[in-house]
């Protein structure tokens, strides 16, 4: 039995084609819903882990189309019993070059590192796959891959070492202690905490003196650097810069980025305002 580990509906969706066209990978899926690179870590007093992760979705995105409900570390403390109750029992964790999948990588490691010799690793960082005509391609992502050349990858399954364990076993409690906003990828295993305003230049760089729909916003920003948080983040700290003075808000926040728009303080306001301000001292 094989519990493959893998981050967002995207991957989880093509690594169960791939499940199901090998059997050699036959198991259980299962996909994390959360992405551990943004938000808080640090758990409050009487508090679950699950309750600190769906309180900050929660305020992200209160009117989702789909109720967010985090529910991961459940499911990975029940992935961990059942590889108790049985022996054969293994899980592979599919780690693709991006902050979500790294830190879900540390995240599981106090819990499968237990499981000596059952843990798996497979890594696609820096590895060629083939795309749908067949050219060479180096993916950020799981979702990215083909389902037939997951299956190929199968074989880039390790497991993963006593030295690995030692070295970043303690990675995770770091990351919590710190309890950044953002934690941004370095490059291999190693995760950088940042503030939550770590992309909030790159966001407003966008921004003009006249008013433009959030969605095309955070669209242009996640196009243009590539950032790896998500389009609901990015709309939260539209309306967190907003609160601060620094942008202005008109139409409706509590739904979506589409209904309601952003701009710079001034400009054309500030520009009819003057306007009128000096046609009233010549009529004076």
């Amino acid at each position: 039995m094989i519990y493959h580990i893998v981050v967002g509906d995207i991957a989880g969706n093509a690594l169960k084609e791939a499940v199901n066209l090998e059997p050699a990978l036959q198991g259980e899926v299962m996909v994390l819903k959360d992405i551990l690179h943004v938000g808080p870590l640090k758990k409050g007093e009487g508090q679950s882990f699950s309750e600190l992760r769906n309180a900050y979705w929660q305020e992200v995105a209160p009117n989702a189309k789909e109720s967010i409900q985090v529910d991961d570390m459940e499911r990975l403390l029940g992935v961990s019993k059942a590889m108790y109750d049985n022996e054969d029992a293994v899980a592979w964790l599919w780690m693709a070059p991006w902050p979500a999948d790294v830190c879900a990588y540390h995240w599981v490691m106090p819990y499968l590192s237990k499981h000596i010799g059952r843990f798996y690793l497979l890594n696609i960082a820096g590895l060629p796959f083939l795309d749908e005509n067949g050219k060479v391609y180096y993916p950020k992502s799981i979702g990215e891959i083909l389902p037939k050349e997951l299956v190929k990858a199968r074989r880039l399954a390790r497991q993963v070492t006593p030295a690995e364990v030692e070295v970043d076993g303690e990675e995770w409690q770091k990351l919590v202690e710190e309890n950044a906003g953002i934690r941004t990828h370095e490059g291999g295993k190693k995760l950088t905490s940042r503030a939550e305003d770590h992309y909030d230049k790159q966001l407003v760089s966008f921004c003009s003196h006249q008013f433009q729909k959030a969605s095309r916003i955070v669209t242009q920003a996640l196009n243009k650097y590539n950032i790896p948080t998500g389009d609901l983040h990015l709309g939260w700290r539209l309306k967190k810069i907003a609160e601060a003075g620094l942008l202005q808000l008109q139409g409706d926040t509590s739904k979506m980025l589409k209904d309601f728009e952003i701009k710079l303080p001034g400009g054309d306001d500030a520009e009819t305002n003057g306007a009128a301000a000096q046609a009233a001292e010549s009529q004076a």
